[in-house]
């Protein structure tokens, strides 16, 4: 398909938050009259969910201590349910085990829920916990649990046939996809972007969507935006930080069937995450793994055959500035899989479940994953930069949030969205950080 020369909306990445907006942008276009999908087209250097949105865990949860987060994760989950066929999404529910020094939080996050109208349940004190759990699983082994939160929307899509899903609404509309399509940089002219300059050519253009996932600081760069910041912190004081940090996302897949991970009454049971300080000790040998908080989740999953999930990820070294980020590149795959996670996710399974005892050998053994672009506070940064750059920087929050891709189709047309202001770029300068829980996680 020839690359056209002129577009109105160019979306840069064709993963869950340019496919969503690109859905959204043509059927909002449409239902106002002011055009239709063929105004709209999607730009991806590989194709359709090359990057996280096609291979990562596909969990889908409200459970944030941030109440910005929060809301706007109530929002993307209805966006889910709204067509769980296409999206290939299973709505099993989730659920967040805590230790004591998390209890607290839940509670928070338990209450705000209701005050939003989420359905969940909760239950506090061991005892309770541990019975909560064993209705559930039989089996379920784990101790120094004191809280959980159940929340009964949410669950998880099958990530690279979902994508597929959203690409297929979005071309019904009229929207283009052109793959492989490398965007080299940016012609400005008055302090905007007239064309977008790519491999195959130059496209002028009325407005850009920058949606690419942790390749944005590349076009961050592009867009010359800072590479370093200023960031008012809790204590009033202005600190410098790197606009972009990496993460290594642990993940991986233990190689039983699906169905080896049911609940009592032998269906999919929710999609579990436990937090907890118990020492966790080795599955096979009984040799101490960490006695610090450690925290997985996990859930039964066909698209990945077995039970598939993920831990804390870690930090790596930043590329140098002028080195392009390829997170999943082959360059990337040592920072993907590691045998201490092998060794860790495999005997906190087995903490969990006496199943999973002496199963580490049936690991899958296959990067999975990947590199994620987090912002100075972890949590994601929704603006338009250069007049008319609207850039989607999810900080590794992304797949879950479906949901955005709609409110920044209607920012586009005029329309302010009150869910996305506390994600501005500015709330940095001002010192408007969102709180941090006691979870080992960073985006929790």
């Amino acid at each position: 398909m020839a690359l056209p020369r002129h577009a109105k909306y160019v979306v840069i990445g064709a993963g869950v938050h340019g496919l969503s907006t690109a859905w959204h942008l043509a059927k909002e276009l449409e239902a106002r009259g002011a055009g239709s999908g063929a105004d709209v087209i999607v730009l991806d250097k590989t194709g359709v969910g090359a990057g996280p949105s096609g291979i990562a865990c596909g969990v889908i949860r409200n459970n944030y201590f941030q109440p910005a987060m929060r809301e706007l994760m109530a929002y993307s989950v209805g966006v889910w349910e709204s067509d769980p066929e296409a999206f290939h999404y299973h709505p099993v529910g989730y659920m967040q085990l805590g230790p004591e020094v998390m209890h607290a939080d839940v509670v928070q996050i338990y209450e705000q829920q209701r005050a939003i109208g989420y359905a969940s349940e909760l239950v506090e004190g061991e005892a309770d916990c541990h019975a909560y759990m064993e209705g559930i699983f039989s089996d379920w082994q784990a101790g120094g649990v004191t809280v959980v939160l159940h929340e009964k929307r949410g669950g998880y899509a099958e990530n690279l046939p979902s994508m597929i899903g959203l690409r297929g609404k979005s071309e019904a509309l009229g929207v283009e996809l052109h793959a492989p399509v490398t965007v080299a940089g940016f012609r400005m002219e008055g302090g905007a972007i007239a064309a977008v300059q790519t491999d195959r050519g130059d496209i002028e253009c009325d407005q850009v969507i920058v949606a690419a996932g942790p390749w944005v600081r590349d076009f961050w760069r592009l867009l010359d935006l800072p590479a370093t910041i200023t960031v008012r912190g809790r204590d009033g004081k202005d600190h410098e930080r790197p606009m972009w940090t990496y993460w290594c996302l642990q993940e991986g897949t233990l190689g039983v069937d699906p169905t080896y991970l049911t609940d009592n009454e032998g269906n999919p049971p929710p999609v579990i995450h436990i937090d907890t300080d118990a020492p966790l000790l080795d599955g096979m040998d009984g040799s101490l793994v960490t006695d610090e908080l450690w925290g997985i989740y996990y859930k039964p999953d066909f698209n990945f055959g077995g039970v598939q999930g993920g831990a804390m990820p870690w930090v790596v070294k930043e590329p140098a500035d002028d080195v392009k980020v390829d997170p999943y590149g082959a360059k990337s795959k040592e920072y993907v899989v590691t045998e201490e996670f092998e060794r860790m996710w495999t005997s906190a399974l087995a903490h969990c479940h006496k199943r999973f005892e002496g199963k580490r050998p049936l690991y899958h053994k296959a990067p999975t994953g990947g590199i994620g672009a987090f912002t100075p506070d972890s949590f994601p940064v929704f603006d338009r930069f250069r007049e008319n750059a609207y850039v989607v920087a999810d900080s590794n929050h992304g797949y879950k949030m479906i949901g955005v891709g709609a409110l920044v189709a209607k920012e586009l047309l005029g329309e302010q969205q009150a869910l996305l202001e506390p994600f501005r770029f500015s709330r940095y300068a001002q010192g408007k950080l969102h709180p941090v829980s006691h979870s080992p996680f960073p985006w929790s």
